[in-house]
């Protein structure tokens, strides 16, 4: 397809937030699918991949719109490379949203599957308010440290942070965590807390951790609390909150000022940060890697850092100085993406840079040679090795397929968590360089997990996250 083509689907569509129906697009090539994901009315979840098929062609996976679909199936009738289908496989009921406080108001502590016996699994994923709760039981029983963050969601509400492990010294901490910048994107926050009440109870017991097929000594378990650990569960509580009450595939958060109803409300927090944020500058026109439409689920905002959230987020590297290593925790693709997300990886030309002016207009297209983005080979080597070993601790807990590769994939990103951590090095006077990374659970396609799945992806992102502090520390955390 061509883009001018693309470019005629775009102003032809008509945004309808209505019900989000799974789709998939397939084609010979990944190169097939580069136009089309140029469509910011298009929803492609948090970032396009193109996955292998048995018989040799791609799959690329959406979310659109009944009216969308009938615009893509007249244009592809004429296309016989490229087709649109509707996903006609029917899955079992998703995972309930808990009701009530499990956690007693924060006074009984969560416990992760690591800590209990083979086959445990829990019966639901916690609602915002039980969020709060457990970050409050983690203190009340473990005597975690919460820090409440300066800015207040657009709906008023505070946002907490924990840290454990290195005690109150805040330059004593140098893993970060964070979930749920995505609404729906449900069990992100889980697997978050799950995993630090296991350190934690494990910590206390003097035990290890099992996930699966992968097993944790007690040493293992203090090493990792030893880095330290900053944690941020739940980045948007607004989207969260509004997804579960209504189960419409919710990603923004909910800021009306940009649109009062339906789509145009809220902004794409994942592209809101202040990494290459204002695109039209910095990247080639053929490039989309975020949208200046508010209709848009990639919408960024009026500003860089504009919402409260992405304030937040920001803040905890001013309060934890010694931060080495971030993951944001996302679904639903079944991948480690690390940086950087704006164009491929080189490591020779040192002038060829996020921060120089001479290539503005020109970054963004994959398998070009008028710009790659610069990263220094130790870098490339260190955020390579400790994601290799993160994604095969997640493939031995069950068997899942999970593999780890550069941020940029089919598209170019803007203004993403991974990228503006790794960044703030060389932009950020003083700051301490932090090597980023997107978690992306399984299985691919599905933000609403059944409750089998829901718990698998607790049992594979806990042991990633363990094998991920684990290689951290051993490349070194200073």
């Amino acid at each position: 397809m061509k883009y001018s083509l693309v470019a005629s689907l775009i102003a032809s569509s008509t945004v309808v937030l209505g019900e989000l129906v799974p789709v998939h697009f397939k084609a010979p090539s990944p190169a097939h699918f580069r136009d089309v994901v140029r469509n910011d009315t298009y929803d492609f979840g948090c970032r396009p991949v193109a996955q292998p098929t048995e018989d040799g062609h791609f799959r690329l996976a959406a979310w659109l719109s009944e009216p969308q679909i009938v615009e893509l199936e007249k244009f592809y009738e004429r296309d016989t490379d490229i087709s649109i289908k509707r996903n006609l496989v029917k899955r079992a009921a998703t995972a309930p949203i808990g009701t009530g406080d499990r956690f007693s108001s924060g006074t009984v502590a969560p416990k992760g599957l690591g800590t209990q016996a083979s086959g445990t699994t829990i019966a639901s994923i916690m609602n915002i308010n039980e969020i709060t709760s457990a970050l409050n039981a983690l203190k009340s029983v473990y005597g975690a440290n919460l820090l409440t963050l300066s800015s207040k969601t657009f709906e008023g509400r505070t946002q907490v942070v924990g840290y454990v492990g290195a005690g109150t010294d805040k330059s004593a901490y140098h893993l970060y965590l964070s979930a749920g910048i995505h609404a729906r994107e449900r069990g992100g926050p889980d697997n978050l807390i799950y995993w630090i009440a296991d350190l934690l109870a494990a910590s206390k017991a003097g035990t290890g951790l099992t996930y699966g097929s992968k097993t944790y000594t007690n040493a293992q378990v203090k090493s990792v609390l030893a880095a330290g650990i900053v944690f941020f569960p739940l980045v948007n509580p607004d989207g969260v909150a509004y997804d579960q009450a209504n189960s419409n595939l919710w990603r923004k958060n909910r800021n009306t000022k940009s649109g009062s109803s339906g789509a145009s409300v809220g902004v794409d927090l994942n592209r809101n940060f202040d990494f290459l944020w204002n695109f039209k500058k910095y990247f080639a026109s053929s490039e989309s890697p975020a949208s200046t439409s508010p209709s848009s689920e990639t919408f960024y905002g009026t500003a860089a850092a504009s919402e409260p959230e992405t304030k937040n987020h920001v803040s905890v590297y001013s309060n934890f100085p010694k931060i080495r290593w971030f993951m944001d925790i996302h679904s639903a693709v079944g991948d480690l993406l690390y940086s950087w997300g704006d164009d491929e990886d080189q490591t020779t030309t040192t002038t060829m840079n996020f921060q120089n002016s001479a290539y503005d207009g020109k970054r963004g297209p994959v398998g070009d040679s008028a710009y790659k983005e610069y990263i220094p080979s130790t870098d490339l080597t260190n955020i390579r090795n400790v994601a290799t070993k993160t994604v095969a601790a997640m493939k031995a807990v069950g068997g899942r397929s999970y593999s780890s590769q550069q941020a940029v994939g089919l598209y170019a990103t803007s203004g993403a968590t991974d990228d503006y951590a790794f960044s703030r090095y060389w932009s950020v006077s003083g700051a301490n360089k932090v090597y980023g990374y997107t978690l992306e659970f399984a299985p691919s396609g599905n933000f609403y997990p059944t409750l089998s799945e829901f718990n698998t992806n607790i049992l594979d992102t806990n042991a990633g996250f363990m094998d991920w502090a684990l290689a951290a520390i051993s490349v070194g955390l200073e």
